[in-house]
């Protein structure tokens, strides 16, 4: 029996983990640079918080001896998925309807691969929320994660032209809400790069730091996404000079495998395509509540795992099958 209870309680971590994530690859300019020049986090679990030290490059990291090279005003890709070295576009970047903001900072440091980044961190990119019409859930709407699991866990980053030469840290960041406003999930990766060909200087305002942005009081952290939305103000300071801000539903996913500039893909959409994906990502997401599986008392339709099973307002699927549906705030409960 104790051999069954422990096989158990290592399948449901399994699980856990399974529907965790981390930032991983880099890419410069279109080309791929792997991990090389990333402060990997020891494991897929968010951080504890939006307080603590973890948050500014996530929890027992260390700097690495690589760099990555990039131009100034040239562009980067942040390449988040659900397990290590796993980039099958199949899989969800970061699963189990974790939805919220993605974001991205910089902070100018001495040597990148050394330095801890205590310094003025800036915003080069944001993507929140878009209301979808007819919607009563703000789960339901356009968010950047849902736009980052449309392409692959990558998003296109500029690097503005007029900042200077030298190392520099970028921080990539998704703050998962599903279970907030009691325990939003930040999950954090650090890179270590120098940028070449610059001028200029960093603003004089903007920054701030890591910890010390965030508290849980902010309304883009201290929020439930499972009632509706008017608007949602992203975490954080407004992006700098020179950065970029993406329309959730409505980002241009970037270009890789060659030496092309992915800033060429973030153009203007038509009406139509904007329409058409906003369609696909609510309807994947109605899906994943109502997934029909097979379970060891025979089948029928039930949450799968990781869906949503109750809450307040809820109207969805209750039944787990075989596994458990666990509260995690009054507002969502989770099938784990």
């Amino acid at each position: 029996m104790k051999t069954a209870v422990i096989s158990l309680l290592s399948a449901v971590l399994a699980g856990k983990a399974a529907a965790h994530s981390t930032f991983q690859q880099f890419w410069v300019n279109g080309v791929d640079q792997g991990t090389s020049c990333a402060r990997l986090p020891l494991n897929n679990n968010p951080i504890s918080g939006v307080t603590g030290s973890s948050i500014r490059c996530n929890a027992g990291t260390r700097p690495v001896p690589g760099k990555c090279t990039v131009n100034a005003g040239g562009t980067v890709i942040v390449e988040m998925h659900a397990q290590f070295n796993d980039r099958n576009c199949a899989n969800e970047a970061i699963g189990g309807q974790h939805y919220g903001p993605v974001m991205v900072y910089i902070t100018k440091v001495g040597d990148s691969s050394t330095d801890a980044g205590d310094g003025d961190w800036y915003k080069l990119y944001e993507n929140g929320w878009s209301a979808v019409a007819g919607t009563t859930r703000s789960d339901d709407d356009n968010w950047g994660v849902k736009d980052l699991n449309r392409c692959c866990g990558k998003v296109g980053v500029k690097i503005p032209s007029n900042i200077p030469s030298g190392d520099y840290l970028v921080r990539a960041e998704v703050i998962a809400l599903h279970s907030a406003p009691s325990e939003p999930q930040p999950y954090v990766t650090c890179y270590q790069i120098t940028v070449t060909g610059g001028s200029g200087s960093l603003p004089s305002s903007g920054g701030v730091k890591f910890p010390g942005a965030y508290s849980m009081s902010d309304p883009g952290i201290g929020v439930n996404i499972h009632g509706h939305l008017t608007q949602y103000i992203i975490p954080g300071p407004p992006v700098m000079p020179g950065g970029t801000s993406d329309k959730a539903g409505s980002m241009q996913c970037p270009a890789t495998g060659g030496g092309g500039n992915p800033t060429t893909m973030r153009t203007s959409t038509t009406a139509a395509a904007t329409t058409a994906r906003t369609t696909a990502a609510t309807t994947a997401a109605t899906t994943a509540r109502t997934t029909t599986t097979t379970t060891g008392g025979g089948s029928g339709a039930v949450c799968g795992q990781w869906a949503q099973c109750g809450g307040n307002g809820w109207t969805g699927c209750t039944s787990c099958g075989s596994f458990r549906c666990v509260v995690l705030n009054p507002y969502y409960s989770q099938c784990q």
